[in-house]
């Protein structure tokens, strides 16, 4: 699936469009989608995710503002590539910030779980996702007959994420895996997935493959080795530009074997 070009708002359903921020990196992918969600005829839109606070992007979301009013802005988690330009956009459009850290928001209520937000025509669920980040959620609406779920770094369009703690992304996993088959993933990074319940299936399986693995290098380094060994062992066939993000998750997956095994 081809992902969009910087700059351009492009259709993924009738009620989700994305722009796509030029700030790619190992850690970005492509860059970081914004979400810009409108039920057709609504007067209004929601954005989600306005990333980087880059003039150039900003710019591009003044654009859209000029010709559908931003009702609220939406971040899935704090990090700074999806949150950065939040309160700038709040204050060039004029429209209330909502997360679920009480410190992103402005003029508005942090969200829960469970919570329902109703704007620009449509009822976005609150999922709190945890386990990228504690503070992660995921935004779930119905349109056309067909689930959406914006995943923000819970689920990325390709590869892998980093991880704080694998016991809460295991248990995000299992939530996700709820959702209605065929599920149309909106995810922060990298193109949108046909069937984001069927990716879940196969993030599951990975992170049970990696911990195994993990298991295996414990096995043959000891049960003293630090994350930058196991990587050294685990991710040898992986970019060392990118051993920096894989030994966050694994620690994170150290944290939860040890916590297994209360050694």
């Amino acid at each position: 699936m081809t992902h969009p070009a910087y700059r351009v708002l492009r259709e993924v359903s009738p009620a989700a469009s994305v722009l796509l921020q030029d700030n790619p990196s190992h850690m970005t992918l492509e860059g970081t989608n914004t979400w810009v969600l409108r039920a057709p005829g609504s007067p209004g839109c929601v954005v989600v995710d306005p990333g980087h606070a880059h003039d150039e992007h900003l710019t591009e979301l003044d654009r859209l503002a000029g010709q559908v009013p931003v009702e609220l802005v939406v971040l899935t988690h704090h990090h700074p590539d999806h949150a950065e330009a939040a309160p700038s956009l709040a204050d060039r459009v004029g429209a209330p910030v909502r997360a679920f850290d009480p410190d992103l928001c402005r003029g508005g209520d942090p969200l829960t779980h469970d919570d329902v937000v109703r704007a620009a025509g449509l009822d976005l669920r609150v999922l709190h996702t945890p386990g990228h980040t504690a503070d992660s959620v995921t935004l779930r609406f119905d349109h056309g007959n067909r689930a959406h779920a914006l995943t923000g770094d819970t689920v990325l369009g390709r590869g892998t994420t980093i991880l704080s703690d694998l016991g809460d992304y295991l248990e995000s996993l299992r939530a996700l895996r709820t959702l209605p088959p065929g599920t149309l993933g909106l995810p922060g990074h990298g193109p949108e997935l046909p069937d984001l319940t069927a990716t879940v299936r196969e993030y599951s399986e990975h992170r049970e493959q990696r911990l195994d693995q993990v298991r295996q290098a414990l096995r043959r380094l000891g049960p003293r080795a630090t994350a930058r060994e196991v990587v050294r062992e685990v991710y040898a066939d992986v970019d060392p530009a990118l051993w920096g993000a894989a030994e966050a998750s694994v620690r994170a997956q150290l944290d939860y074997l040890h916590r297994a095994t209360g050694r």
